[in-house]
Parts: structure tokens; sequence; C-alpha cells
């Protein structure tokens, strides 16, 4: 195995190299983990014209082939891919720039909510039950308190299911290779899309760096945060916030409960060193066989300053790993998993990130409409499969394929939309909160949640809250812990707090249709 991209990192992230360097494709990984780095290399306002006008295409540019819809990345785009080629006859095409079907993190999610793939007539409840490695009896979250005195908080139904990412993935895949018109293609990347009155024509480059040229009726950007096209529709601002996760597939822990899934936790107040301010968050949970999967993560602003490389946070991950679970004498590190999970405020009573232009869409991490608190891309999806193909096949046969009536077709959700705005008290700021405030502030919400029924801690880490409910628990947090009203006016300021108000006017007014 090369090492020369390892050798560059063994004396800035000693501890990212020792583990990186015992690992077969170690070397892959790591040049995968400083290609998403490069997302903070591009100055806010920042992009690339790689939407075009048909007018400049280049006049040597022959068509390779030509699809019903062309999709850009080749991860959860699988899942709508083989909807679209299965139930509704579309031929598709589907590249990714390095291997399609294969995902850099894995999943969790419950049984349920997998199962609504089943509704697209597509997946069967056994396919779906074959991809599951682990199921456990409950999950917990937890906060750090000094005093030992945090609120474990216990729900059922929530996260519980452990999914192979790859072998959900590969099943969409051979769904739609199974259409003799659909191709999967890898090593592929995306270089620009140029519109025409009735369709596109999408460039991209193959691994020996031939350009290809296929004609679509609309291109779907899933190529997630590093996506060009978002980039520049949304004029280089993209997300607001961000959730940078960092993680290893491993075996040998001690102690590890195979039984039990563990949402959030967090084992100190926040990391304050030279002038930062992180409070990292925990995430484990158990997989297949032997194999324990633990996350290191933390919310943060797009625009702050604190260090949000995937390769600086997998250094705090090794170093401090033993605080959270301890590895034993034979622990063994399977792979890393990492990505960054991106998040979007929406500062009106509807979706405000531009997801789609004239015979193009967005979906999945590229649209970035997800809640980044727990539920994320892979629930999203899954969630609005039903109503995403269903609406896209619809606008295809009337050919209403324009910017908005594209953008109506999303995973837009405005109790999400919502409850996403609480991920801003998560983001610590060093200038306002004190060492320990997120995780104060959150053990508040876990001892309300405690003491109301069940079904609210499921809805909310499930990101299915009702209006009422959220505002039940708001208020109770208020009584029992004013500060979080200072924390409002700090976190929001007056156009943020006048966003949130925006968003709940919003879901109400969705809800009474």
């Amino acid at each position: 195995m090369s090492s020369s991209v390892l050798e560059q990192i063994a004396y800035s992230h000693p501890s990212v190299y020792r583990a990186f360097s015992i690992l077969d494709d170690g070397e892959r990984h790591l040049q995968r983990i400083m290609e998403i780095d490069r997302y903070w290399q591009i100055p806010s306002g920042r992009f690339d014209a790689v939407v075009k006008p048909g007018s400049e295409l280049p006049a040597a540019a022959v068509i390779s082939a030509e699809y019903d819809l062309v999709y850009a990345g080749g991860t959860l785009s699988l899942l709508h891919a083989a909807v679209m080629a299965k139930r509704y006859g579309r031929n598709v095409l589907v590249f990714d720039r390095h291997s399609a079907a294969r995902s850099t993190r894995d999943w969790n999610i419950s049984r349920n909510e997998l199962l609504r793939l089943v509704e697209t007539g597509v997946y069967t409840s056994e396919e779906l039950d074959s991809v599951i490695v682990r199921n456990y009896k409950a999950g917990w979250v937890e906060f750090y308190k000094p005093d030992g005195k945090q609120k474990r908080l216990y729900m059922q139904n929530v996260l519980d299911c452990a999914v192979d990412a790859d072998r959900l993935l590969g099943i969409a895949k051979s769904k739609v290779l199974s259409g003799v018109r659909n191709s999967v293609l890898d090593e592929v990347t995306f270089k620009a899309c140029y519109r025409f009155p009735g369709y596109v024509v999408v460039e991209t480059e193959d691994r020996g760096g031939r350009r290809l040229y296929y004609k679509a009726k609309v291109l779907v950007d899933v190529m997630g945060v590093l996506s060009p096209i978002a980039r520049q529709l949304n004029e280089g601002h993209p997300q607001t916030h961000v959730c940078p996760t960092v993680g290893t597939i491993a075996s040998g822990f001690e102690q590890a409960d195979f039984d039990t899934g563990e949402i959030l936790a967090s084992t100190g107040p926040a990391d304050t060193v030279g002038g930062r301010g992180r409070q990292f968050i925990w995430e484990g949970f158990p997989a297949e066989g032997d194999q324990y999967i633990t996350y290191l993560f933390f919310y943060d602003e797009v625009d702050s300053p604190n260090d949000k490389t995937l390769l600086g946070l997998f250094e705090t991950y090794f170093r401090t790993l033993p605080e959270y679970k301890h590895p034993g004498k034979q622990f063994v590190i399977h792979r890393p998993v990492y990505g960054i999970i991106p998040a979007y405020f929406h500062d009106g009573f509807n979706q405000t990130r531009v997801i789609a232009d004239d015979r193009i869409i967005l979906l999945g991490d590229a649209a970035s409409l997800a809640s980044p608190l727990t539920f994320c891309g892979l629930g999203s999806m899954i969630r609005n499969m039903q109503r995403m193909t269903e609406g896209l096949d619809r606008a295809m046969r009337e050919d209403s394929l324009g910017k908005e009536d594209l953008a109506a077709i999303s995973a837009y959700e405005p109790n999400v939309a919502s409850m996403a705005n609480l991920m801003k008290y998560m983001c610590f700021n060093s200038e306002t909160d004190e060492p320990n405030f997120v995780n104060d502030m959150m053990n508040e919400v876990m001892i309300v949640l405690d003491q109301l029924p069940p079904r609210y801690r499921e809805a909310m880490f499930r990101d299915e809250m009702r209006f009422d409910e959220l505002v039940t628990v708001m208020l109770r947090v208020a009584v029992r812990y004013p500060k979080i009203l200072l924390a409002t006016w700090q976190k929001l300021g007056v156009q943020g707090s006048a966003g949130f108000l925006k968003n709940l006017a919003g879901w109400v007014f969705s809800s009474t249709k």
C-alpha cells in the first residue's frame, strides 16, 4: 500500500496515522476524508458556474447515451432511482465519482420507518429485513453533568435497528440494473450541465480523463455537501449549519452493551482549547456480530472559526475514545465512517433554500432539507420517497419540469424545518456560553421529556413532533431552566428569532391545510 498521503499526517495527526496505517484501505479512506475536507477551503459566497446555457456546450461534444433521468451521485440516489426505474418505467443513469452503492457511513433507523420503502411497491419486507444486522431493545440519551447526576432518558422504537448501508444500496443497485436501458457507472465525475428547452446535457469525466456527455429529461443532483450545483444555485451559501461526523466500525470494546443503542451521549463539557467552542457528542450502537459503531460529532455554524475538518475530528476521536468506550486487548477497527451532515435555516414561512432549477432537482444532502439532530438523510429520504418519486413521475408525464415545479417535489417538512432550529442551541459559543451550557440545557430537556408520556420523546427523536407537543416541551423547559430565555436571544438574535417564528407559523399553517 502506498503511504504517501499517510506520511504527510504522521506528525500532525499521529493518532489518525497509527489507526489508518494498519487498515488495508487506510490510504483510500484518508484520501476521501481529505477530499471532503476541501469543502472548508471554499470561501463562503464563492462558486463555479457548472449549470450553463446550452449555447456553451462544446462543439465537439458527442452524446454517449440518452436517459429519462441522470443521477449525479451514487449512494442514497440508488434508492430513489430504483423506484423511478421499476415502478415508473423510467430509464436511468446513476454515476459516482468513486464507487456507486458504497457509503462512507452506516445507518441506524427503526424497522417501521425502514419498511416504509415497501409502500413504493419496489422493495419487499424480506429484502429490507435482510439489511438489518442488529436489533436492540432500547436506546438512551444522556448529557454530562460534573456531579454525575445527569438524566439518562430511555426510549423505545427510536433508531433501534443497525442497517448495513452497502447491503441496502446493493439491493437498490441490482433493481436499477435489472432494466436493460439503465446504467450505473463508477469513477465518473460530474463536470457541468448544459440546459436546453426540452432537455439537459450532463458533462462528465471518467477515470481515464475522457469527457462523456449524456442527454436527459432531468438531472438529479445527489452529490451531497460537495455539490457544486447546490453551491451555485444558493449563491455560494448551500448550508448554514453543519455536523462534522467521524467514527469507526470496530470490535473488541470492553463492556459494550449489544442490546442498547446510545443515541446521544456527552462525556464532558465543551472543548474550549485555543478559544474554540465545540460540544462533542458521541453515538454508539451495536452492529453485525461483535462489531460496534461509534461516532463523534458536534454542531456548528458553517462560518464559525472552529476547526471543522474531519481529519482534525478523527484525531480527537482516537485520542478521546477511551473516555467513551474503552478499547480492549482484542480491539480491531474494521473501517472508518465519516461525513458532514448539513443543515439549512429557512428564514421564512416555507422552504427558502433553492433545491431546483429548470430540469434540475436536488435530493439528499445536496438539498440539505433533513434535520441534522437525529434522523438525517436516510430517514428523510425514506419518509418522503413515495411523495418525491410519485411527484417527479407526474411532473415528467406533464412536462412540468421548470424550477418552481421541481422545487415542490422535495423532502421539505415544516415540522422538521422548525425542529432543525433547535440545533442552534447545540452550537457552543465560548463568548456567551458557560462550558457545560449545552449539557445543562439538554439535561433539562431530558427531565421534561421523562415527565411526559413516551410519545413525546419518541416523536422528538424521530422528527415527528406535533406543534402542540413542541410548545409543551418548550414551555416546560423554560419554567425549569430560565437561562434558556437568555440563550435564545444570544443564539438566535432578532433575525434568528423572527425566522424561528416564521418557521413555526408555516408549520401551523401547513397543518391546517
